[in-house]
Parts: C-alpha cells; sequence; structure tokens
C-alpha cells in the first residue's frame, strides 16, 4: 500500500513521526501532500522528524497523487485526510480517501489536543519568506 497524508491531517496528530513510523510497518510508501507552498510541508516534516518517501513538492494535490500512483506500483493508494477537498482529489486521481478521524481510530493514532496556537514558520502569510 502507498500511504499519503494532507498535511492537515497529519498536524492533527499528537506524534506525526510516530504515526509515519507505525504506518511504515504495514505500508510500503508513506509520505504527504498539500496545497501549500513546498517551505511549509519541509518545515513541517524537519520539525517532527518525519522520513517520507514523497512529497508534493510544487504541484497540487491531485497531480502529486497521480505522479505518485505513476512512481509507487502498489495494490493501494490511499489517501488521509480532514477536508471534502481531500475526498474530491483522491477520487479524482484513482485513490481511496480515509477520513482522519477514521484512520486514527483504526490504527490507534493519538489526535492532538486543542491548541489554536499558530506556528509562525508555517504561515503562508509571511511578507519574509521565499
Amino acid at each position: 500500500m502507498t500511504l499519503a497524508f494532507e498535511l492537515e491531517a497529519l498536524r492533527n496528530l499528537a506524534d506525526p513521526n510516530a504515526v509515519f513510523n507505525d504506518a511504515r510497518q504495514w505500508t510500503e510508501y508513506v509520505g504527504v501532500v498539500s496545497e501549500k507552498p513546498t517551505y511549509v510541508v519541509t518545515n513541517f516534516t524537519r520539525k517532527h522528524r518525519i522520513r517520507q518517501d514523497f512529497f508534493s513538492g510544487p504541484r497540487g494535490v491531485i497531480e502529486s497523487l497521480e505522479n505518485v500512483r505513476e512512481q509507487f506500483d502498489t495494490e493501494r493508494h490511499v489517501l488521509v485526510g480532514t477536508a471534502d477537498d481531500d475526498a474530491a482529489a483522491a477520487d479524482a486521481a484513482g485513490w481511496e480517501y480515509l477520513p482522519f478521524e477514521q484512520a486514527a481510530d483504526a490504527a490507534g493514532w493519538t489526535i492532538a489536543g486543542d491548541d489554536d496556537s499558530e506556528d509562525p514558520f508555517e504561515s503562508s502569510d509571511r511578507d519574509d519568506w521565499p
């Protein structure tokens, strides 16, 4: 199986690194996709020490999922997301969609608490960031 997390789904997890390590036990490939700029995904994955097999880079989610599907030939391709847009992207790219809450419950992943503070390095509203 190839498993992709939409960035917002990862942000909802208490320990994204532990989730990736767990997923590696039962998937062949695991990575992150997002509509956010590349530096936002890179900062998040570095901060949480996530080693991903793929990420969306400068492409959008649908194009990224299509490219990953072409590169990683597995029996299943599953996107874990949090929004209707994620489900639509998975469908458009020929992937299965799994809602974040359902995936977390099935796998026993701990969901993060309600912390409304935003990481200033992950904001796409910064003027001083390339």
